[in-house]
């Protein structure tokens, strides 16, 4: 059995990052730019996109709606606090 945190360093954690690279792709950002953006490997946002890795989890629309903020927010380059952005998703998959 896994503990509440295992599920979310495994499972939760990379589906964000999966959806949030996902939606700056849609928005034009390059790979190399998402990687930056999201302090990841070029490699991971390639698994994130190419489905390898990350798509455990079908977000709600409250939830894809919240990740497509921060992406646009990432674009526009008014995001501080990056970890914090995506706790606050995270602990709003926790509210199921």
């Amino acid at each position: 059995m896994k503990s509440p945190c295992e599920e979310i360093v495994w499972d939760v954690l990379p589906s964000i990052r999966a959806a949030i690279a996902e939606e700056l792709i849609k928005r034009g950002a390059s790979q190399k730019d998402v990687s930056k953006m999201l302090g990841i490997t070029p490699p991971a946002v390639s698994q994130y996109i190419s489905k390898k890795r990350g798509y455990n989890i079908e977000f709600r629309e409250d939830i894809r709606e919240a990740i497509g903020r921060l992406a646009e927010d990432l674009i526009e380059g008014g995001v501080d606090d990056l970890v914090e952005r995506i706790c606050g998703v995270c602990r709003l998959l926790q509210e199921d």
